[in-house]
């Protein structure tokens, strides 16, 4: 199966990821595609662009495309796409919207990690959370207009694992 976490940053993704890879050892990690093009030599600027997530989109869609069963993948192209279109509301994304859209097909088990209320994770004013908060409403409106079937996991990272390995049985 593919398992794909998304959501904005600062709300456990990566954390919940270790601990399913830790329930699911014949599982591998994608880490966010931020991670792999940097450690690959891509310099991203200390303020996120538009064109910085333009790149990860794709990298992501390659990666999701190529990959083979039993993934999980830390980050994808919604989450990255919701990113870009906050970042710049006046870029036309339609195109990338419909390669989303395609990608998202391939994805077994897609599973959006919100921000919480009372918030889980302190954010720092130079965690970006005006525009934290922002993707994170974006995403909520794209999975209720669309009708993406998602699980929404809350609570303690064991409970979001067990939400998730509890989907994976039934």
């Amino acid at each position: 199966m593919r398992i794909a976490l998304f959501g904005t940053h600062k709300v456990g993704k990566t954390t919940l990821a270790e601990e399913l890879l830790e329930k699911l050892p014949e599982y591998t990690l994608e880490v966010e595609p931020y991670y792999q093009l940097e450690s690959s030599g891509h310099e991203f600027l200390e303020e996120p662009t538009a064109e910085d997530f333009v790149e990860q989109f794709n990298y992501s869609a390659r990666l999701i495309s190529q990959s083979g069963e039993d993934v999980i993948f830390d980050r994808c192209v919604l989450d990255i796409l919701a990113y870009l279109h906050i970042l710049d509301p006046k870029k036309n994304i339609q195109s990338l919207f419909e390669k989303t859209i395609t990608v998202l097909a391939e994805i077994d088990i897609l599973v959006f990690v919100p921000i919480e209320e009372p918030d889980l994770i302190h954010c720092q004013k130079s965690d970006l959370p005006k525009l934290r908060s922002q993707v994170n409403d974006l995403l909520l409106d794209w999975i209720d207009d669309l009708g993406i079937q998602v699980i929404e996991v809350h609570g303690t990272p064991s409970s979001r694992c067990n939400q998730i390995l509890a989907k994976l049985k039934s």
